[in-house]
């Protein structure tokens, strides 16, 4: 367990879950009633990088819901340090479960998108819909080192949150840096040794990782996937290329595609506006609030937005 602790100013969570084997944290918005959605955030990040889209997700009468994978954020760490991707889908199925079987939009961001991937894939949950974001079963390498140089440097700490600003603008200095620190309060906890830590478990990043058999499963589960499914990706993106994009596409031809001008791999914290208003418009076809869903209209060719007119790690 965490030994380090929460900084002033973090947000308590608004609701707890018991997940398999850990307790969830959770924030979630809009009427109780409204459509399911739960969104999974990708690894290093918390339930917080979905603040902006759960609100408008709120606002537009859905039920939106957020919770912090386990050994991230207010989440309990996993006693026995596994947090693979099975792990996760029965976290997932245990937050289901508790919200009483009601059928999920699910929405998963990177790591959290290939959780959300295997559940419906594999039918591990049954899903009305689906929104991958910025993660596909091809994804690329050079990405994905840049992801684990990010998250494994200064294992030691850090000496100030300025250090850590540093870091988050190193690795995404397409983003304007914040003129103060208040905000970084939720991304790290306070150790013993004074030391400013990322708020997850540092057993997240041990253990091997076969990038070849994640691939071949991801592709198996998008080949089966048979609810209405729409990819997001980042178009700074150097994880998901437009390359790899397309050969999800090709696998679910069904599935409707938005690329997001401006914004890399952290997409609904890029251009959450673009992100939050593509998401919405999509479930309002599919997922409407009122009624029953609506069948999902069929593309030839994938269904592409930019900031221009047309319309967060793995």
């Amino acid at each position: 367990m965490s030994t380090h602790t929460r900084l002033p100013g973090t947000p308590d969570p608004m609701l707890h879950f018991n997940g398999d084997g850990v307790r969830l944290a959770a924030d979630a918005w809009g009427p109780v009633d409204g459509p399911l959605v739960l969104l999974q955030h990708g690894g290093g990040q918390t339930r917080h990088a979905w603040k902006g889209a759960g609100e408008t997700l709120g606002a537009a009468g859905y039920r939106a819901l957020a919770f912090d994978a386990r050994g991230h954020g207010d989440s309990e760490w996993a006693p026995d340090g596994v947090y693979g991707q099975d792990a996760m889908v029965r976290d997932l199925e245990c937050v289901v479960a508790a919200l009483g079987g009601r059928r999920p939009v699910l929405v998963g961001a990177s790591m959290g998108g290939g959780t959300s991937l295997v559940a419906v894939g594999e039918k591990h949950v049954d899903a009305t819909a689906l929104v991958l974001v910025d993660i596909a079963p091809n994804i690329e390498a050079a990405g994905v080192k840049n992801i684990e140089a990010f998250m494994n440097q200064r294992p030691e700490g850090f000496d100030s949150l300025e250090q850590v600003a540093q870091a988050i603008a190193a690795y995404q200095p397409h983003r304007a840096r914040p003129r103060n620190f208040d905000g970084l309060a939720k991304n790290v906890r306070l150790g013993g040794d004074g030391k400013y830590h990322w708020h997850w478990d540092p057993r997240f990043r041990t253990g091997t990782r076969n990038l070849e058999q994640r691939t071949q499963r991801l592709e198996a589960c998008a080949a089966n996937l048979d609810v209405p499914t729409l990819l997001v990706r980042g178009g700074l993106s150097d994880l998901l290329s437009e390359e790899g994009a397309q050969a999800f596409l090709k696998l679910c031809p069904r599935a409707e595609y938005v690329s997001v001008t401006g914004a890399a791999h952290m997409v609904a914290g890029d251009r959450n506006d673009i992100f939050a208003t593509s998401v919405v418009e999509f479930l309002g076809r599919v997922v409407p609030v009122a009624g029953e869903p609506l069948q999902a209209p069929h593309h030839t060719h994938p269904v592409g937005r930019d900031g221009g007119g047309l319309l967060d790690v793995p």
